[in-house]
């Protein structure tokens, strides 16, 4: 079912935006930064896998790279997962776990990939994946195997095999583009030579929702990316903005202003059900569920300048979260539930914190940032950043060890989400 998901949204998206030309080029990854006490690792080339659309080793080591928590050791050879493998030769190598596996064409043209993780310390094996997929889908099924291998050697779910979303412009025109987590095979899912801002992707990842300006004011629309209909959830008076999933997709939050003053309010995916939530003469604004849904995060000028405060999600009495700095936006909330990021402006500076919600305790990431977005084991935070005349995208791990820099030759590229696990 998962296989069939995937399918479906990418041969929607692509029926829909044949003849655009924003997603010719491909977003470079660079590594800027890695972890300490990294999982040394080999990754053998797969048996045959010359015979595919590309080589799922390459694929796989470069996702544990990015990740920051491998040192990948070239294994120097292919070897076939049901290969009889001396452990003891990788281990005297350094490495603590050997990926191997095999690429074999079936005759209806698809591809089998397996793959098997071996500790080379107990030598035994840890894990193993099979799976046949079209041609097209070899990068996917390789994510995937990097996602086992994560998961497998750190007890945190991987996050290879995800999406993000982002707004690219170029020149006039402006697009919401929808990709993998590496940048690779990126694709239109919405268009116009109006700003496009704040996407958000439901938590089924079927659904990003967004603001846009084709009205000559903010209105947030819904874009069904499985079945490429687009449908508006809010577009009452005066402003529609920040719109926010709650986590079990049933509403959105959303900063109105159509009483004049800026507020916050929940709404149905349907755009029926607007609840006011604020009520309060300062402008209340960004809403962010907490991880259970019972807690909505929000921006609020209430005390002089722009800060960070949470409430029920039914509303009522709001307490203050953030207190160093005078301004204080854009807060996100790990899935996990266990940090807070937001964007701080300190000595003249817009910098990314991250805070430890149970202890309180705060930590700069990065500088020069702005729409932070976590992924979705909560490992890392994706946000916007300025250099060298050209917006681009960065990644940084929560404990600030990890970076990494996503940049292109075509277009400015901005507002990233970073999308749900795929069901």
């Amino acid at each position: 079912m998962k296989k069939l998901h995937y399918l479906l949204f990418s041969a929607t998206l692509l029926m829909g935006t044949s003849g655009l030309q924003f997603a010719q080029a491909q977003i470079k990854v660079e590594i800027a930064g890695v972890g300490s006490n990294q999982i040394p690792v080999a990754v053998a080339a797969f048996a045959d896998e010359g015979i595919a659309p590309a080589d799922v080793s390459d694929i796989i080591r470069a996702d544990l790279e990015r990740s920051g928590v491998f040192k990948v050791i070239d294994a120097g050879q292919a070897i076939s997962d049901s290969a009889n493998v001396d452990l003891a030769a990788f281990r005297a190598r350094g490495a603590d776990a050997l990926v191997v596996g095999s690429v074999v064409r079936q005759p209806d043209g698809r591809f089998a990939v397996r793959y098997k993780l071996h500790d080379t310390v107990k030598g035994a094996p840890i894990s193993q994946l099979g799976g046949e997929v079209q041609p097209k889908y070899i990068r996917l099924q390789a994510h995937r195997i990097a996602d086992d291998v994560y998961e497998k050697l750190t007890g945190v779910r991987g996050i290879f095999s995800t999406r993000i979303a982002y707004v690219k412009d170029t020149g006039r025109a402006h697009a919401l583009v929808v990709a993998d987590a590496d940048g690779e095979n990126e694709i239109v899912a919405a268009h116009g030579r109006e700003s496009i801002i704040s996407p958000a992707w439901s938590p089924d990842g079927t659904k990003v929702a967004y603001v846009s300006l084709e009205d000559r004011k903010p209105v947030v629309y819904l874009q069904d990316l499985m079945t490429g209909r687009r449908n508006v959830i809010s577009n009452v008076k005066g402003n529609n903005s920040a719109p926010a999933w709650s986590p079990d997709g049933g509403m959105l939050a959303v900063a109105l202003s159509r009483d004049g003053n800026t507020e916050i309010y929940t709404v149905r995916p349907d755009g029926t059900g607007h609840r006011r939530l604020t009520n309060n003469p300062a402008i209340d604004s960004e809403p962010q569920f907490s991880a259970d849904g019972q807690t909505i995060y929000f921006m609020s000028d209430r005390s002089g300048g722009p800060q960070i405060y949470k409430m029920s999600v039914s509303g009522g009495n709001a307490t203050r979260v953030t207190f160093n700095g005078n301004y204080n936006i854009s807060p996100r909330v790990s899935a996990d539930g266990k940090t807070l990021a937001w964007i701080s402006q300190r000595n003249g500076n817009f910098s990314l914190y991250a805070m430890d919600l149970a202890t309180g305790q705060e930590l700069r990431l990065a500088d020069g940032a702005t729409e932070p977005s976590f992924s979705p084991n909560g490992k890392y935070i994706m946000y916007a950043i300025k250099g060298g005349g050209r917006a681009s995208l960065a990644v940084v791990s929560v404990d600030g060890r990890v970076k990494q820099r996503l940049s292109t030759n075509a277009g400015n590229i901005r507002e990233p989400s970073w999308g749900p696990f795929m069901k």
